[in-house]
């Protein structure tokens, strides 16, 4: 007499993985439906069932999004076969279609290599931030992202020495991830491996608020286990940091390398202080600051046809994409070079500096986008 059985119901995570698996499918089947209504060549059918393969456009699937504050989440995301490592510190351009525009942003990768082969990411969703927002409140486990390889020299020295790291805000992710390869942390606490002994570090961590301070409990274990030197500080309860009182605040501070990370105008205090006291410096910002400001003008894109009217106080690159134009970008502070363009002709300004620069037809002139605003009218190529 033959038996049947039945698998038992799936609770708790394997409920949600069944879910996932579900929605996976789901979308594979839509997109199989789309292309066959579409001129196809193999490599379409081949993204449908396996996008991560070796030879395909470098992609990731997101696996994990954990909330590390009210407005930050780790996100951890399986990268295609092509992916070719990177070193703590360094950062990865990820690309992710928001309401129907393809937007790429630059963030620092928040743990060394991995034995499961995934990268991390942390993001701060920041004011008007539609990718920040976006992966921090809406990305869902299993979509797909866009990658480039990782790249960045604000790396650990491999030789070691007396270290000081200066972080604010979300600049510390790209420390963490040098912290989290030195200095791993288990259930059982954090291991101090051979290659970390020649590291004497000392962190100082700045933040608007404890609750507010991203990876603090990460840093508290590793200063509890006497691997780092933690100086945390909050504006609400020390105020805002006066470079000036690092000397007192890191009594050997002469004595260390100094690598920093955050907002423009402590980056730009710390560049004084140093240069003052004829100390090294090592600095890294994810965007550029507005300095200078002026009138705006008419923005035309040759190639695609399409013209809008900018300010004079915001980057040609923002403005565009909000215009619905599919911009080039990388660092977005002026550093890579990813978004650059041709000006045809016209006039824009440098937000940083204010210099201004023009062209005519055949000038040859390129500029960055990311850190130019329109000072008149511009043809740009594109």
């Amino acid at each position: 007499m033959a038996t049947t059985t039945s698998s038992p119901r799936p609770t708790g995570s394997a409920r949600g993985t069944s879910r996932d698996w579900t929605r996976t499918l789901r979308r594979g089947a839509l997109r199989v439906a789309e292309l066959a209504a579409t001129p196809l060549v193999p490599d379409d059918y081949l993204d449908v069932f396996n996008p991560l393969r070796a030879g395909a456009a470098l992609r990731g699937r997101v696996e994990e999004v954990h909330p590390e504050t009210a407005d930050a989440a780790t996100i951890v995301i399986r990268p295609g076969a092509d992916w070719a490592g990177h070193v703590p510190g360094q950062y990865v351009r990820i690309g992710i279609d928001v309401d129907g525009v393809r937007q790429w942003r630059a963030y620092s990768l928040t743990h060394g290599p991995r034995a499961d082969g995934r990268i991390s990411i942390t993001v701060k969703a920041v004011p008007d931030g539609k990718v920040s927002h976006h992966l921090v409140h809406r990305a869902p486990v299993g979509a797909l992202v866009h990658l480039e390889q990782a790249t960045g020299d604000f790396v650990l020295p491999t030789e070691g020495g007396k270290l000081l790291f200066v972080t604010a805000g979300s600049g510390i992710t790209p420390v963490i991830g040098m912290l989290r390869n030195l200095f791993p942390v288990t259930d059982s606490g954090a291991l101090e491996l051979e290659r970390s002994a020649a590291y004497d570090i000392t962190v100082v961590h700045v933040a608007p608020t404890e609750p507010d301070s991203i990876f603090l409990d990460q840093l508290r274990v590793l200063d509890r286990a006497g691997l780092i030197h933690l100086v945390a500080r909050y504006d609400d309860e020390h105020g805002v940091l006066d470079v000036g009182d690092l000397a007192t605040l890191v009594p050997d501070l002469d004595a260390r390398t100094t690598l920093a990370c955050g907002p423009a105008g402590l980056l730009a205090a710390l560049e004084e202080h140093h240069t003052a006291r004829g100390l090294e410096l090592l600095t890294e910002q994810f965007r550029a600051t507005t300095l200078v400001t002026g009138e705006g003008g008419t923005v035309d894109f040759t190639e695609s046809g399409i013209s809008l009217e900018a300010s004079g106080d915001r980057p040609i690159l923002d403005q565009a994409e909000e215009a619905g134009v599919l911009m080039p970008s990388g660092c977005r502070m002026g550093v890579c070079f990813g978004c650059v363009l041709p000006l045809r002709e016209g006039v824009v300004r440098d937000l940083r500096s204010g210099d201004i620069t023009s062209a005519v037809e055949g000038d040859g002139v390129n500029i960055q986008t990311c850190i130019s605003a329109a000072a008149g009218p511009c043809r740009i190529g594109h």
